[in-house]
């Protein structure tokens, strides 16, 4: 029973990723449309950069911690990724290279998200096949 809770906050989790990397998106969509300012735009999309970050880092630590090794490496990419982004200083988006960032920025951002709701996926999987066997036991 306990693994099922395990499994509802990591699918928790992973719906906030997902609403994350959708505002990102949303917000480059405004910019693209001339809906928003860059400024704006950079900011809103900047303000949410290091929570991503510091929830896939929780979600990885998170299945490590609860013994769920398999869902750990498929987050490992993930979180490896953001690391060296965040390291190399790439993490955030200049106000005056938005627009020509604009395409590797949204490209960069439907990966993440094709790959959360991959994760996602996997995720309830898992849920539904642990809260199978419970009832068998």
């Amino acid at each position: 029973m306990a693994d099922i809770f395990v499994w509802l906050i990591s699918f928790f989790i992973l719906i906030a990723l997902i609403v994350l990397v959708i505002y990102q998106l949303m917000c480059l969509a405004d910019l693209e449309f001339d809906y928003i300012n860059p400024y704006d735009s950079s900011s809103r999309i900047n303000q949410v950069v290091l929570p991503e970050y510091i929830v896939v880092g929780v979600l990885c630590g998170f299945y490590l911690v609860t013994g769920h090794w398999i869902m750990s490496l498929f987050c490992a990419p993930y979180l490896y990724y953001n690391v060296r982004l965040y390291r190399r200083g790439n993490h955030l988006v200049d106000v005056t290279e938005i627009f020509n960032l604009l395409p590797k920025e949204k490209k960069q951002r439907l990966f993440k998200l094709f790959y959360l709701v991959f994760i996602l996926f996997l995720s309830l999987f898992w849920m539904i096949y642990t809260s199978l066997d419970d009832h068998d036991d």
